[in-house]
């Protein structure tokens, strides 16, 4: 890992080689696509659209005889021309439940087929817009249509318990258990209290340096989506949270080379990944609540309805989860926001009793 980069410049490399790989098994006006939404979109997006497109190229030359003695990559713009409506709305179906390359069946969501659809949409709105193509046969697909799902978080006692978790330890632990998590404690404690009370996402959260962490003003410096920086502000509890850990952190050595900035190491002394975080979640909410499937986004779904609840200002909750769009903030806390409606009925009073 080269020190001089950041984690989110390293990560970026890292979409961009694999996406890379994906483009030289796909027809070279796919490339011609990702060059065009290059500077509107992220190396992570780009790459998630790449897999979607191969899934979908894939299954055009198995299903269609017009293209079964082709490979993907000889799939030409006049083949895409013979490609119509009900095509794409069998290629819905087969989303629905496929088998991978190794026989293990694979089944989406409405959510997951939307994505996957939303891809092949921007390439044929790209190719047609460009004069490619003649016909757009995907904007006559109707997508999957997504129901509101209740926001999933932790209610105060249930933060209280998760905290106690972290810091004392599950129930029942074994010796060899005991002993992981008091060697872990400080910087779990330190983690949690930190996705907990700030909302800021995983990703931000293991991109994090030490220099990114400014005590004196309870602040951190994030690369939100997008690849901008923010400042996000933490109390009194997320203080107390990071003090024991960063004195420990000063005090590990033999960090792996490219990684002696990261704030969190795992046990292997590397910056945490994505991946080692949603474990951790996951087994300290295990030991909370049987009902709910806590992730780390949930963690941030817990603080940015503790914000709202407090502040009333869907605003401020946008400004600080890092939305780019208020009314994603709105989506997600909607049902929030209609009970604070509901609870004006009752502030004005029209005529004394």
């Amino acid at each position: 890992m080269d020190k001089n980069k950041t984690y989110h410049e390293q990560k970026a490399i890292e979409y961009t080689k694999k996406l890379r790989a994906y483009l030289s098994e796909l027809p070279a006006y796919v490339t011609t696509f990702f060059r065009g939404i290059e500077p509107n979109t992220q190396p992570r997006t780009r790459l998630a659209y790449a897999i979607d497109l191969k899934v979908f190229f894939e299954w055009l030359r198995q299903a269609n005889p017009l293209f079964k003695d082709k490979t993907v990559k000889e799939i030409t713009l006049d083949d895409l021309e013979h490609v119509e409506t009900f095509d794409l709305e069998e290629y819905m179906e087969y989303l629905k439940l496929r088998e991978s390359d190794d026989g293990l069946e694979i089944t989406n969501s409405d959510t997951a087929i939307k994505r996957k659809m939303s891809a092949l949409r921007g390439l044929y709105g790209y190719l047609f817009k460009n004069e490619m193509i003649s016909t757009n046969p995907s904007v006559k697909v109707n997508m999957p249509k997504l129901h509101e799902k209740a926001i999933v978080r932790l209610d105060s006692d249930e933060i209280v318990k998760f905290l106690d978790t972290v810091d004392d330890g599950a129930v029942n632990m074994t010796d060899r258990q005991r002993k992981a998590h008091e060697q872990n404690r400080t910087r779990d404690l330190a983690l949690m209290t930190l996705l907990l009370g700030t909302g800021i996402r995983v990703t931000e959260c293991v991109g994090l340096n030490v220099n990114d962490l400014d005590m004196k003003n309870s602040r951190i410096k994030v690369t939100r989506k997008g690849g901008y920086e923010a400042y996000v502000y933490f109390g009194e509890e997320v203080c107390e949270g990071l003090k024991p850990y960063l004195e420990d952190r000063v005090n590990i050595t033999d960090i792996v080379s490219g990684h002696e900035d990261a704030l969190f190491l795992s046990n292997q002394k590397k910056r945490m990944c994505v991946r080692t975080v949603e474990k951790m979640v996951k087994k300290y909410a295990m030991q909370v609540t049987s009902t709910k499937k806590i992730t780390p986004h949930k963690l941030r779904s817990t603080y940015g309805t503790a914000l709202y609840r407090e502040t009333g200002d869907i605003y401020l909750v946008a400004d600080v989860l890092g939305h780019k769009d208020v009314n994603t903030t709105r989506k997600h806390y909607a049902a929030l926001e209609d009970e604070r409606r509901r609870q004006a009925k009752d502030a004005v009073r029209l005529r004394e009793e």
